[in-house]
């Protein structure tokens, strides 16, 4: 991505040279360097705000709430994995986090989730069909309220930006059901490595290191 940047800026570069409109693009860069500043300062604020909100959410124990409400779905979603497991908790909580656009919180919490979901997974060397049944739900990233999109069209100072929240909603929404319907369907493809034929491969690869 770096080099991406880097050759697109001296590409603009020469061609302003070439047309003469140099001082225009040193100018633009000058302007985007400085609203870059100005935007990530108004995403403070917004996400501050929601990772707080998701911090008290789990201290008052509203996630694990969530996780029973939401616990059919789970259920049905992830059935490789015990109800009780950690996993159900950071799974709902990187969810909510999606739901309200806080992506950025959502990383370090599904990458938890997929720790978790690892303990659960027979195989070790490959993904699981809940590890991707997570990767497909939390890359789709339904989304109910955009906030850092909306933070970010604040800081550049646009007029309406919670406009956006029907469309969004609308988009990931179709992406998000997108995402678990091609995911069950490949499951039927992939199956799931059993207990029996783990350890059957584990017998193999012993005897044939004996051997």
């Amino acid at each position: 991505m770096n080099h991406i940047f880097y050759i697109l800026i001296v590409i603009s570069i020469i061609f302003g040279a070439i047309n003469g409109k140099l001082p225009d693009v040193v100018n633009a860069i000058l302007t985007g360097a400085e609203l870059s500043v100005k935007v990530a300062f108004s995403l403070i604020g917004i996400m501050a705000f929601w990772l707080g909100m998701m911090k008290i959410a789990e201290e008052c124990g509203l996630v694990q709430a969530i996780a029973k409400i939401i616990k059919p779905i789970t259920k049905r979603l992830f059935n490789e994995i015990p109800e009780d497991s950690p996993a159900v908790g950071d799974i709902t909580m990187s969810f909510t986090a999606n739901a309200f656009g806080l992506t950025n919180a959502a990383t370090p919490i599904g990458i938890k989730a997929m720790e978790e979901l690892q303990k659960h997974n027979i195989d070790k060397t490959s993904a699981s069909n809940s590890m991707c049944t997570f990767l497909a739900m939390n890359t789709a990233g339904f989304q109910l309220i955009p906030a850092t999109v909306i933070a970010v069209l604040i800081g550049i100072g646009y007029k309406n930006p919670t406009e956006i929240i029907a469309p969004t909603l609308l988009v990931t929404t179709i992406a998000f059901i997108s995402a678990l319907i091609l995911a069950k369907i490949f499951q039927r493809f992939w199956k799931p490595q059993t207990t029996d034929s783990h350890s059957e491969l584990v017998s193999e690869s012993l005897e044939g290191g004996l051997e």
